[in-house]
């Protein structure tokens, strides 16, 4: 299925001088309470989620709720996910320097904005076109100049940038998406939600060793919007 390209972005500083310190002592007692202390030790996801405004990914009256202990809503039924989550979910794709990574559900640009510092390119996919130019329009005011944007149906995944070192998916699917296994590179993590939304959800863990064997690792139990495709 064809995507429509939404934007690819160019560079512009990385934080607006215009925020404030209320902002920035909100967002390290994010960090220290709701991520350090629930055992996320990567450095580098401490880092973004360190620097990373999230205060700029929601709007109206959830900014002043954007660094609390929960997900918030972003529109059209969705929501950005509780910061542990992010947190949660970057730390075990094990992301580094040289990293290209897929995130399916793009949503309010958040957790692609995590990933964006700590990996060499962000590919992300979201279905529904109104979040999709939104999210473009502020990671680009932001700063973020190796995410690319894309609307269209995530369960295809991005296949002309495959394969991707991780795939992290932001809505829960009742199964795994065959296309998106087939573009996890031999090494290669997947973050992904698994189940329906009246079944228990969980957050699985699935790898692709050299040989290309894939393998799937239950995390903990967790509540995404649904994975939702074209018609």
């Amino acid at each position: 299925m064809k995507l429509k390209l939404i934007h690819i972005f160019t560079s512009v500083p990385l934080l607006m001088a215009a925020e404030t310190d209320e902002f920035q002592s909100k967002r390290l007692e994010m960090v220290e309470t709701q991520i350090i202390e629930r055992g996320i030790s990567c450095e580098a996801t401490i880092e973004a989620m360190s620097e990373v405004p999230r205060h700029r990914f929601v709007s109206g009256r959830q900014v002043r709720a954007a660094y609390q202990d929960r997900p918030l809503p972003i529109g059209h039924g969705q929501t950005i996910s509780q910061p542990y989550i992010v947190a949660l979910m970057t730390e075990l794709i094990r992301p580094s320097s040289d990293d290209t990574v897929l995130e399916i559900g793009t949503g309010s640009g958040y957790q692609a904005a995590v990933l964006s510092p700590i990996t060499r390119e962000v590919y992300t996919v979201e279905i529904i076109d109104e979040l999709a130019r939104t999210a473009s329009g502020v990671l680009e005011e932001v700063g973020y100049d190796n995410v690319k944007v894309k609307s269209g149906d995530g369960y295809y995944g991005w296949e002309e940038h495959a394969p991707f070192d991780a795939i992290v998916v932001t809505a829960a699917a009742p199964y795994i998406p065959p296309p998106l296994l087939e573009q996890l590179k031999p090494g290669g993590r997947m973050v992904i939600p698994v189940g329906g939304v009246f079944q228990t959800q969980r957050l699985m863990l699935v790898t692709r060793d050299e040989e290309g064997e894939v393998q799937s690792r239950n995390i903990l139990p967790v509540r995404f919007v649904p994975f939702t495709r074209k018609e």
